[in-house]
């Protein structure tokens, strides 16, 4: 079996727990406004491969990522469930730690037998949060979160260790009532494992131009550090008034 990647990253420090070995997969049916990737969008591009192939190219810098493991992240790995099945397999097979970063918006809760062949090898799973209304999150992405907020509670349900991200966008996802709503949601997920608040930045803008495709949000400043913290406290504050509601 082949899947389709758009690259690796042999020292990636951000995509998980330890030193990691990350694979961006190619294409994603979002088109989030803030994307930094726009070039793992389009489906049958990207590099062909087998998960024999990545796990070779893991093992050629195991040593460097014994603290660590492997991440596919995209794009939307999920997009491509029976690739990225195989590929956790074999990891696992190698004792290797695996997690998977993905919006969660190809989760559908009729029929998840493609994506329960990817969570049975699954450590860890980053979950993008993107925006806690659904038509606000529409708006941002392109379609709604009932898919995403449903994934999660069947990770909840599986007990499989979750740690959220969500980008705060200054005018777009920091609005105080949503930041604390998405809080009270989160209080629902036992298996939260850790908490990513992400500031928005523009350093995609010369990637979108290479690309010749309008950046969407020319006018918007990048968060501070500062409005990060405080925007992961009125989190936070949401988690705690539902957990002592209950």
């Amino acid at each position: 079996m082949t899947g389709r990647i758009h690259s690796t990253e042999s020292f990636g420090t951000v995509d998980g727990p330890g030193i990691r070995f990350v694979v961006f997969f190619q294409g994603c049916p979002l088109r989030c406004i803030y994307c930094h990737n726009p070039d793992t969008w389009g489906f049958g591009k990207g590099r062909e491969v087998t998960a024999e192939e990545l796990m070779e190219e893991y093992d050629s810098y195991k040593e460097f990522l014994k603290s660590g493991g492997i991440t596919a992240t995209g794009g939307e790995p999920l997009a491509q469930p029976e690739f990225l099945a195989e590929l956790f397999a074999l990891a696992k097979k190698k004792g290797v730690h695996t997690c998977l970063d993905t919006s969660g918006i190809v989760f559908d809760p009729e029929a998840h037998e493609a994506v329960d062949r990817v969570l049975d090898n699954t450590d860890l799973v980053m979950l993008d949060i993107k925006h806690i209304d659904s038509e606000k999150h529409r708006a941002l992405t392109g379609a709604g979160n009932g898919n995403i907020l449903a994934f999660a509670r069947y990770l909840r349900d599986r007990g499989i260790p979750v740690w959220i991200r969500h980008v705060v966008v200054p005018g777009i996802t920091d609005g105080h009532d949503d930041l604390f709503r998405l809080g009270e949601f989160l209080a629902e997920l036992k298996n939260l494992k850790a908490l990513d608040v992400l500031p928005y930045h523009d350093m995609a803008k010369p990637k979108y131009a290479e690309l010749g495709i309008s950046y969407p949000l020319p006018d918007t400043p990048p968060l501070t550090k500062e409005e990060a913290i405080a925007a992961r406290e009125v989190i936070i504050s949401g988690i705690k008034h539902a957990l002592r509601r209950k």
